[in-house]
């Protein structure tokens, strides 16, 4: 397991639980993209949830390597389905937003095969 590995994966669990906090403190600027991308609100303990669940795995990951591997791939399909909401609220200017979050993510699953 290289330095390279455990920084970067320690850096996306963060980001990504940083997401998972902001929607459930509900954040302004959040609460309002999720509106306007017109996501229910029944849904947004479920989007923190599945987030938090998420760097938390990648943490995991470092001890029990399946769980980070499942943690990993489960959060590119989460932020591919942020990228997809965005494009069908036809928000284009916001797609980059779930791409800056899933990027680290990218990176650590990468560096896992890597080392």
């Amino acid at each position: 397991m290289s330095t390279a590995y455990i920084v970067v994966t320690i850096l996306a669990a963060v980001w990504v639980g940083y997401s998972a906090a902001a929607v459930f403190l509900h954040a302004s600027w959040v609460v309002q993209a999720l509106s306007e991308y017109h996501v229910p609100r029944s849904w947004w303990p479920w989007l923190g949830t599945a987030k938090a669940a998420g760097a938390t795995g990648l943490l995991v990951g470092l001890f029990v390597p399946v769980i980070g591997l499942m943690a990993g791939i489960g959060l590119v399909l989460y932020f591919t389905g942020a990228v997809i909401t965005v494009i069908r609220a036809r928000w284009y200017s916001h797609i980059p937003f779930p791409l800056l979050y899933v990027g680290p993510v990218i990176g650590s699953l990468a560096l896992r095969f890597t080392a």
